[in-house]
């Protein structure tokens, strides 16, 4: 049983990633969650280059508070460096994850930062 999970969302994300791209209008914000913290890139895919990127575990991330918390301030710093770099419209990408918990507060706290999508 050891992978199922892990084989299951890679499954889920080719799926997704097949109708889903970023272009240099609307870039893509992918989400990755681990055990110990969550990521946001947003990433021009015609080019293959990240814009703007986020994290829990970097230096310039000060927010406190359980994992959920943590990650709708991550939505919010991202969205903040996304609108300083000139982009507002972004493709939500969950990269395979369910849209519930942290995926959900990140993708909350990115619409309030002032991102759409």
């Amino acid at each position: 049983m050891a992978g199922t999970k892990i084989s299951r969302r890679e499954r889920i994300k080719k799926g997704i990633r097949r109708r889903l791209a970023g272009s240099t209008e609307r870039p893509r914000l992918s989400v990755y969650r681990s055990n110990k913290g969550i990521y946001a890139q947003v990433i021009d895919d015609t080019t293959g280059k990240t814009l703007v990127a986020a994290s829990s575990l970097s230096k310039e991330f000060t927010a406190t508070g359980n994992k959920v918390e943590q990650s709708k301030a991550v939505g919010k710093l991202v969205a903040e460096k996304a609108v300083a770099a000139g982009i507002t419209q972004v493709v939500f990408d969950r990269n395979g994850y369910l849209y519930h918990g942290r995926v959900k507060s990140l993708a909350e706290g990115a619409r309030e930062g002032g991102l759409n999508f």
